[in-house]
């Protein structure tokens, strides 16, 4: 029996002895003039006598490994250097050296004159033209007949606000129930660089004379619906159609992440924009610690009719920069620091604005207003700080925006708001450097669902918050406004939650109302798909 796998071990020389005589053949004939036809046959047939070379190894192979199954793991007295396991491992590696040794033949050099050089076989010739037809990974890849993949989904907020307590002097202190957000969306990405996204509403109106709860409030309108193209070199990403225009820290986080039942006082429709129609740019690092983003956008387009015939349209310019001076890596952001800055410059298209605020609800009276002011432009300034630190996070801006009245001399207008959340059962906010809208907050994943079965119970992720925000427009003789806010968020999932708000009011003589004080308590069931 040794003699015969000694026998096998060697049975591939006369077969290697036959490759390299017809090799030598091949490089005989090269000095003849050879034409591209008579180079491939000869690298075919050659690739054909590999293989079958191949085959053969393989097959020994695996007859020596079955003639090894009942050997024992290690040698036993009186094996030797001739033992029929040492033999067969020998000859294993043997193999495989073998086997390797070809494959490096097969890598094919090509000469300059087109030809290929002796001792070339048509398998090598394969992967090298293989090899040179493969982009690298930082190279172009066309991807024209890929397709989109779209995902479809939803979102609904049900409210119910009440006033426990309202200053005698306030008009339209009414509690209600409405469905804050009742939306459908549709978003996706295809074609290796392209996403897109649409959303429509089908909740009632958010103007703000919208607060009765008529059946003319309802509508159906716009509200993403943008095609952005992806890793454009230098200009990063670049966005166009009906988004957040980028300002803001709170404003371009989404609602579904954002802490409070409304963003603070200073910003939404007051010191940042909306969702406006335009384009801008998004870019970052490598290591996204810093980004920025521009866009240009149509001044105050409504959500509505998405349409403006006039001859003066309006615009709006902006520009955003944040920095996270640091950034711990190996917890994915449990700890982080943020810093940004951001303008935002507005061309009126009618040249009227005014800046007012009703408390952090949708729906009720305005407390504080400037009243209609006649402008060409005003220029808002904004900046931003937040710190992640495990289960607390504290999140502040400060707006100050300079209104140029046509009648007189310009006016400073400002709004700051500060927030801090601590998770009772230990979660951290969830951070994005460079999401949807650039750097923002994203998704709070609990460490558990909340469920209760006969398996057990998980309470879910319990967030505690409070906040204090401040429109100041005592320049226009419009006096001030403070909100304070308490509450809890009950996360069910990373998209179920129960929201809870105590709302405090306050404003001072100059306001509408005059100083007032009162209660809310707003209350939300939010969950999307």
């Amino acid at each position: 029996m040794l003699a015969s796998l000694r026998g096998c071990r060697w049975f591939g020389t006369p077969l290697l002895a036959w490759g390299v005589w017809l090799a030598a053949v091949a490089a005989g004939d090269a000095q003849e003039p050879i034409t591209s036809n008579a180079i491939l046959e000869r690298l075919e047939r050659l690739e054909r006598e590999n293989q079958g070379l191949r085959q053969e190894l393989e097959e020994q192979k695996q007859k020596l490994r079955q003639v090894t199954d009942g050997a024992p793991e290690r040698p036993t007295a009186g094996e030797g250097p001739n033992s029929v396991r040492r033999i067969v491992a020998d000859y294993l590696q043997e193999v495989d050296d073998r086997k390797k040794k070809m494959a490096e033949e097969d890598e094919l050099d090509i000469s300059a004159d087109g030809t290929p050089k002796s001792g070339a076989a048509k398998g090598g010739a394969a992967k090298a033209d293989a090899k040179a037809a493969a982009p690298k990974t930082d190279a172009w890849i066309d991807v024209s007949k890929e397709g989109w993949n779209v995902k479809f989904g939803g979102h609904v907020q049900m409210d119910y606000i009440m006033w426990p307590y309202a200053d005698p002097s306030i008009v339209g202190a009414d509690n209600y129930f409405s469905y804050r957000r009742l939306r459908l969306d549709a978003a996706g990405t295809g074609y290796g660089v392209y996403d897109f996204r649409l959303q429509m509403t089908l909740e009632p109106g958010e103007g703000p004379n919208a607060s009765a709860l008529h059946a003319r409030d309802a509508s159906a309108d716009v509200k993403d619906a943008y095609l952005t193209v992806n890793e454009i070199p230098v200009l990063g990403r670049l966005r166009m159609g009906n988004f957040f225009v980028p300002f803001g820290l709170e404003q371009v986080t989404n609602d579904r992440f954002n802490l409070f039942l409304e963003r603070s006082i200073p910003t939404q429709g007051i010191f940042t924009a909306d969702r406006e129609v335009g384009l801008a740019i998004y870019n970052c690092t490598a290591d996204e610690n810093f980004s920025w983003s521009a866009g240009v956008f149509f001044d105050n387009i409504t959500d509505t009719l998405k349409t403006r015939f006039d001859r003066n349209q309006g615009y709006r310019l902006s520009g955003r920069v944040v920095w996270l001076p640091y950034y711990d890596e190996p917890s994915g952001g449990r700890y982080l620091i943020h810093t940004g800055a951001g303008v935002l410059y507005t061309d009126d298209h009618d040249d009227r604005v005014s800046f007012r605020a009703r408390p952090q609800v949708q729906k009720g009276p305005i407390l504080i207003d400037t009243g209609v002011l006649d402008t060409k432009y005003y220029t808002t300034g904004n900046l931003e700080f937040a710190v992640v630190w495990g289960r607390v996070t504290l999140q502040s801006e400060a707006y100050l925006c300079q209104v140029e009245l046509r009648d007189g001399d310009p006016v400073q207008l400002g709004g700051a708001y500060a927030h801090l959340s601590y998770f009772v059962t230990g979660e951290n906010r969830t951070y994005e450097r460079f999401g949807q809208h650039g750097a923002q907050f994203g998704a709070t994943r609990p460490f558990s669902n909340f469920f209760i079965n006969r398996g057990g119970i998980s309470p879910g992720a319990i967030e505690l918050k409070a906040r204090w925000s401040n429109l100041t427009l005592s320049r226009t003789d419009s006096g001030y406004y403070n909100d304070f806010t308490l509450g809890f968020n009950w996360y069910w999932s990373d998209r179920t939650r129960i929201m809870f708000d105590w709302i405090h009011p306050i404003t001072s003589e100059e306001t509408l109302f005059g100083a007032t004080q009162s209660d809310l308590i707003g209350t939300r069931l939010d969950f999307n798909w």
